[in-house]
């Protein structure tokens, strides 16, 4: 696990599964692809073969090592929802978050509908535990029909994350929704996000009174262009299940 995650919303990042396949245009400049095929072929290392998709069975009970209660962030190189996934191993990933409940996980999908599918399955007509935050990404105005599939997920809490922003996303129906993030594309070949795509997000946020999150304008570099909006911070997070853990650790 990585013990301190660069990434504003969460402490750490806990990966069983590693590589992954594109589904839509807020894959186009990955990262994490990015960043993993810089080692294929490099022997030993753990991503010797590059972005293609790997279970990590040895990394399934990292979580219960870390006895401090922290935010984590479930697959940042992956997505658990990947059809390719075995069943039974994802299984193995809410096993592990259910005995580690003294963390609060962020499961992030762009697969909506598989998580939603699963999740409903698992828990019946009960919801998700408190602690296991689930989400999906959205990247523009065409894939708002994910925001629906997580909302008809059996969540206690449910967040979207607007990253990268590449393209107008509407007008939106948030209820259900208890977080939102919004963020722009870093990278090489990053494509700009327009502020007006950022307000209207934002907007619509103050409006349904859901926590709103500025992460960053992006760039070549993710913080090269900071993460103001209008000329302030926008920090806005849920509220906590677990008061173990206190909201300024994000």
């Amino acid at each position: 696990m990585a013990q301190k995650s660069a990434i504003e919303w969460t402490n750490m990042t806990w990966n069983p599964v590693t590589g992954c396949t594109k589904i839509s245009a807020g894959c186009d400049h990955c990262y994490a692809e990015r960043f993993s095929e810089r080692f294929r072929g490099v022997p030993g290392h753990p991503f010797e073969t590059g972005f293609d998709l790997t279970l990590r069975p040895k990394r399934l009970e990292q979580p219960l090592t870390v006895r401090q209660p922290k935010m984590i962030f479930v697959n940042s190189m992956s997505d658990l929802f990947h059809k390719d996934i075995p069943a039974t191993y994802v299984d193995q990933v809410f096993d592990t978050m259910e005995r580690a409940h003294w963390h609060t996980f962020q499961v992030l999908t762009k697969r909506s509908s598989l998580m939603r599918h699963y999740v409903n399955k698992r828990y019946g007509d009960a919801k998700a535990p408190a602690h296991i935050w689930l989400g999906t990404s959205v990247e523009d105005g065409s894939k708002v029909s994910r925001i629906r599939h997580v909302q008809q997920t059996q969540a206690t809490t449910r967040f979207l994350s607007i990253e990268p922003l590449i393209g107008p996303i509407g007008k939106v129906d948030l209820s259900g929704i208890h977080w939102v993030i919004v963020g722009g594309e870093s990278g090489p070949g990053h494509r700009p996000m327009e502020e007006k795509w950022a307000t209207e997000v934002r907007d619509q946020c103050i409006a349904a009174n859901v926590p709103f999150f500025f992460k960053q304008w992006g760039g070549f570099r993710p913080k090269a262009n900071g993460r103001e909006l209008d000329g302030q911070f926008w920090n806005g997070f849920p509220m906590l299940k677990s008061s173990k853990i206190n909201q300024q650790q994000v």
